[in-house]
């Protein structure tokens, strides 16, 4: 493979000569078959040459010894390059230029290396409550998205208790966490306190029954007050989806694929975690029909696959998603070319509403997913029929688009509203 790359044979011996020859070769395979461009390979393999005599000149002899010298490699690298960085966070960043290729190498080379900033953080209270998180995804069944709220919320808790001298669960009192709830709120919006309250609840009430704590105290966390069906849709009208989508520029391969992404959006009300799962075995081309697995209900949904959509997506497919024998249906366009997560899926959608000039509260897929509802109840579908288009687990999460029947509620306002079904 490195003679794909260098056209001179000494440089390829040079660099075969290496006592890290063998794996750097196995990194540049890996490269080149992750789309990495020529002038990144050439880029990275000196470094990894010099990191290789670094590790040996410091007594290293075998690649299990080598995560230890990525360290001592990222001062020397930052010490000769990084003369002229006037800030920590310049210095931080040609660090970086030096370890990220390491690093990468190193997790090809060592099944279960984890580099120093993807090392596991111990979860919040391991050592005082270590069955918490397992008890929330084997018993309460919680997905990792949910579990993840829930390390959040309790590291913060972590923290403040930590703040306070505090390292024992039976410290906690009903002022102590008033005080927590009261101080976190100065920071943290109306939804985000609701949920840090709710979680915080669900463990104290697991600090009780494993009799970690004397007392109940999750009656004493109140949330903050939330009226039911307060809020409103974050909607745009259909002209505005038009102006959304004619910024995308189809002639690339990135609007190719973001062009079937927010069509696939706003056309199904489709979540950002559905698109990005959605996968080659979810296209029915010859019945036309659209496969989107495990919803967050819990079930699947088939859709007739419009023409636009399908057009779009076929676009996409031809020129524009990579070669590869993953079968997900969105890719990154640039190396490494992995799936499409669906914070990018919501990113996207963000990227093109703002650069459309719409001013949208919280911008993002979820907008397009309201939009989508919106014109159904537009259509004077029943709210059943609109709950099961899009996914909803319950009818209460399809009734505040009540609210957006604005010919039905004209009609309320004017009369007597005894004549509306």
């Amino acid at each position: 493979m490195l003679e794909r790359y260098y056209v001179r044979p000494e440089t390829v011996d040079r660099i075969r000569a290496s006592w890290i020859g063998e794996g750097i070769e196995r990194y540049v395979t890996w490269l080149d078959e992750e789309g990495y461009s020529a002038r990144c390979v050439l880029r990275r393999v000196p470094l990894l040459v010099k990191f290789g005599e670094l590790a040996a000149a410091r007594g290293a002899t075998t690649w299990a010894e080598l995560p230890e010298q990525v360290q001592p490699f990222a001062e020397l690298w930052t010490q000769e390059h990084g003369r002229n960085c006037r800030s920590e966070r310049d210095r931080r960043r040609v660090a970086d230029e030096a370890t990220n290729p390491v690093q990468q190498m190193l997790r090809l080379l060592l099944p279960g290396y984890r580099d120093r900033r993807r090392r596991a953080r111990a979860l919040p209270f391991a050592a005082g409550v270590p069955g918490f998180f397992p008890y929330l995804r084997e018993e309460r069944g919680l997905r990792e998205p949910s579990v993840k709220l829930y390390e959040t919320h309790l590291r913060r808790l972590e923290a403040y208790l930590a703040g306070l001298g505090l390292e024992e669960l039976a410290s906690l009192s009903p002022p102590l966490l008033s005080a927590f709830v009261s101080e976190s709120s100065r920071s943290l919006g109306h939804s985000s306190m609701t949920g840090l309250c709710s979680d915080l609840r669900v463990f104290l009430r697991y600090l009780h029954r494993q009799r970690l704590v004397a007392r109940d105290l999750s009656k004493v966390v109140k949330s903050p007050l939330d009226y039911r069906l307060a809020g409103l849709p974050r909607a745009i009208s259909w002209e505005e989806v038009r102006r959304m989508l004619e910024v995308v520029e189809q002639r690339s391969a990135v609007g190719r694929r973001d062009y079937a992404i927010l069509l696939l959006l706003v056309t199904y009300g489709l979540r950002a975690r559905e698109v990005a799962a959605l996968t080659l075995d979810d296209l029915d081309w010859q019945r036309e029909r659209l496969r989107v697995p495990e919803r967050k209900a819990g079930h699947s949904t088939a859709y007739p696959l419009s023409s636009a959509v399908g057009e779009a997506i076929l676009a996409y497919l031809e020129e524009g998603r990579p070669e590869t024998a993953d079968r997900h249906l969105f890719f990154r366009v640039l190396a490494p070319l992995e799936p499409l997560t669906y914070h990018a899926i919501s990113g996207r959608a963000s990227h093109y509403l703002r650069k459309a000039g719409l001013s949208v509260p919280r911008p993002g897929s979820h907008t397009l997913r309201h939009t989508c509802i919106t014109r159904l109840v537009e259509a004077e579908l029943s709210f059943k029929t609109i709950g099961d288009y899009v996914g909803h687990r319950s009818p209460d999460s399809t009734a505040i688009y009540a609210k957006v029947a604005l010919e039905a509620l004209r009609e309320v306002a004017l009369g007597n509203g005894e004549d509306l079904p």
